[in-house]
């Protein structure tokens, strides 16, 4: 364990504008460290699949009328299955997005946009994280790094890189057995393979305790919907933190940094 404190936060990239309340996760982390001192630590999740993390809510300037933003996708088996760091970004989706923006953000929010190259969706959020100035200072260790993969602990439960109709998909691993959700009672088997720790990453359960395992964090942060399933007991050595309170917090963040 360091003899510093390692204060961290876990959030999948969740929208090409982050939600506020991983804002909310960064000032509260931010404001424990004015007060212990330490270092930073945001754990990626960039292995997750679900399309819906980056789907973000926005509000006209004008009407105030809410609207839903994401990213295209190259293909339908990608959007559902591909883990965010292999989404690929289909060619025209950015310069699409820069003519719907200006009812959404402000100028200097769009001209940071434009500025953003990336070819998939968890490249894409941690760039324009960095450029609206979110993330100065916070040392960043992605679920999707091998070398990361291969230093975590061993867990019952995890899902797996795995190649599928040529596409590498986030497969389900239970039984020797990999398993794609399609929704409701309806899943995919897919054929068995050999794989390597580089292809694990961990299931929400199992998750703080892989985690824990590379990140080593004296305190975490954990947000309204982590508390429901994380288990403190799993690492009793990690003082839990609430986020701060924020309005809105499903919503978009459409601020820069001061």
């Amino acid at each position: 364990m360091s003899s510093k404190p390692v204060i961290c936060f876990g959030q999948q990239p969740c929208g090409f504008l982050p939600k506020r309340y991983l804002v909310a996760k960064i000032r509260a982390a931010r404001r424990l460290q004015k007060e212990i001192g330490g270092e930073i630590v945001f754990f990626c999740h960039d292995s997750d699949h679900d399309p819906r993390e980056t789907r973000i809510a926005v509000r006209h300037r004008k009407t105030d009328e809410s609207a839903h933003l994401n990213f295209a996708f190259a293909n339908r088996l990608q959007r559902k299955f591909s883990p965010q760091y292999l989404k690929r970004i289909p060619p025209g989706w950015h310069d699409k997005t820069v003519l719907q923006l200006p009812n959404y953000v402000d100028r200097r929010l769009i001209e940071v946009f434009k500025k953003i190259i990336a070819v998939n969706v968890a490249d894409f959020c941690l760039e324009m994280y960095r450029a609206m100035g979110l993330l100065g200072g916070i040392r960043i260790i992605r679920s999707s790094d091998p070398a990361v993969r291969r230093a975590a602990c061993e867990v019952p439960e995890f899902f797996v890189d795995v190649l599928f109709e040529g596409e590498i998909v986030r497969a389900r691993h239970a039984n020797g057995a990999f398993t794609l959700h399609e929704g409701g009672d309806a899943f995919v088997t897919l054929p068995p393979s050999e794989f390597t720790r580089d292809q694990i990453s961990p299931t929400r359960d199992t998750r703080l305790q892989w985690m824990q395992s590379v990140v080593r964090c004296t305190h975490y942060v954990a947000g309204a919907g982590e508390k429901a399933y994380l288990r403190p007991e799993d690492a009793p050595e990690i003082t839990f933190i609430e986020r701060d309170a924020i309005d809105r917090h499903e919503e978009a963040y459409v601020e820069l940094a001061p």
